[in-house]
């Protein structure tokens, strides 16, 4: 994993918030929070919480005797969903999924909404998440699927590559939809010491917005892909993002964007 893939720093976080928040991960964390609570965990973790999307649905589903700690490695995406709260309180840590903060056999449910993909080292990710968990514990959590399924995203790393012939940005190719492959998902869990063979459910929902400039402005300035149009085009980057709009535009119309997503949803247990 490249480590400015984990560059959610500066407007970032704001900006994911605002963009992106409602158009994608509000509906995935919906569906996973819902899947937590039909679990019914006695005390969960949740690992890249993010702006603490998931963690506002988790409070929402579960009922309030369920302990639930939100651990984050970016202090400034942590800071924010502390800010923001949620309707009873969690315990927010700071942590990293490959070195957890945590005694053996803490919790009865591990869930991480979309952050697997950017572990720094997986394998070890995943054996520290099967460490803490107990015995009859259950790892849940989603992956964005490849980029074709993914209109979005696809649109928005055509456009840059056609602007960027000769080094193109890959960020959204390479990190959120750069974990997409069933097979290689459940070999990792396997070589990390999950006994139960994963679950996946593969599930298409909708990315909607009110015009083509919200995920132009999402994408391309409230996730690291910012950077990497920075570094080819200093100054340019408000350009780059109008360029975004008018390939979404091309594609899907000038008024609202009603547009296709899908990710997989893994469930194993301990």
């Amino acid at each position: 994993m490249n480590l400015a893939d984990r560059g959610f720093t500066g407007s970032i976080p704001q900006l994911h918030e605002h963009y992106l928040v409602p158009m994608l991960f509000d509906p995935y964390a919906e569906d996973l929070a819902a899947r937590a609570a039909a679990l019914r965990p006695g005390r969960l973790l949740e690992i890249s919480a993010g702006t603490g999307v998931l963690t506002r649905h988790l409070v929402g589903e579960l009922p309030d005797n369920v302990d639930i700690v939100a651990s984050e490695l970016n202090a400034t995406m942590l800071d924010m969903a502390a800010t923001r709260g949620t309707d009873r309180p969690v315990e927010w840590r700071l942590a990293d999924a490959a070195q957890l903060p945590f005694a053996d056999e803490s919790f009865d449910l591990v869930a991480c909404q979309f952050g697997v993909s950017l572990f720094a080292d997986r394998p070890r990710a995943f054996a520290e998440i099967r460490r803490v968990l107990r015995a009859d514990g259950v790892f849940l959590f989603n992956v964005w699927d490849h980029l074709d399924s993914n209109e979005l995203a696809e649109t928005i790393t055509q456009a840059l590559a056609q602007a960027f012939p000769d080094d193109p940005p890959r960020f959204l190719a390479r990190a959120p939809h750069g974990c997409h492959d069933i097979h290689a998902l459940r070999q990792e869990l396997s070589d990390a010491g999950f006994e139960h063979e994963a679950d996946f459910v593969t599930l298409p929902l909708r990315a909607c917005a009110e015009s083509p400039s919200q995920p132009a402005l999402g994408f391309c300035q409230g996730t690291p892909l910012r950077a990497e149009i920075e570094k080819r085009a200093p100054g340019r980057l408000p350009e780059m993002t109008a360029l975004a709009a008018r390939a979404i535009a091309d594609r899907f119309g000038v008024g609202a964007i009603d547009s296709r997503m899908q990710a997989h949803v893994v469930i194993v247990g301990h």
